[in-house]
């Protein structure tokens, strides 16, 4: 028997809904990999005799690395699993720095859905939180997603 995936489609979706993730913690080690993987080199994240003058008062993960593993946070619920269709946009607003040991998990809630005029998408929008393990929103934004539809029954 095949593989039966198990993300939601569009109609699986009601406006309100609320889902939360697994918890990960930001390590060193990943801000190594991203800053490799990304190119970007900011004293900010990669030098602690730099980052301890600033207001952080030591380093910083990437504000991007944060929205990565919210993704695959996001990923690990399985929600959109074999059902999206495209990742139309994002909104980001930074509102805390996440410190090196922080551990951040990610709510979201359903809140706009859209049919369009292709039978077989539809797409909806989520508020997205990434929180911290003080329970403080480190960033905010609104993911757009086009999802699947149910084939209708023949």
């Amino acid at each position: 028997m095949a593989y039966q995936f198990k993300g939601k489609t569009f109609e699986d979706f009601s406006v309100g809904n609320e889902f939360s993730t697994a918890s990960r913690t930001i390590t060193e080690a990943d801000v190594v990999h991203f800053a490799g993987l990304s190119g970007d080199f900011n004293p900010l994240h990669t030098d602690q005799t730099f980052a301890k003058d600033t207001p952080f008062q030591g380093r910083v993960a990437h504000g991007l690395l944060g929205v990565a593993v919210a993704s695959g946070l996001v990923s690990q619920l399985g929600i959109f699993e074999g059902t999206t269709v495209a990742l139309l946009s994002m909104e980001i607003s930074y509102r805390a720095a996440i410190l090196f040991g922080d551990t951040i998990h990610v709510r979201m809630k359903v809140v706009e859905k859209k049919e369009l005029s292709k039978p077989d998408c539809g797409v909806v929008t989520f508020s997205t939180d990434v929180i911290n393990q003080r329970d403080e929103v480190v960033t905010a934004g609104k993911w757009v997603v086009a999802l699947t539809r149910r084939k209708p029954k023949s």
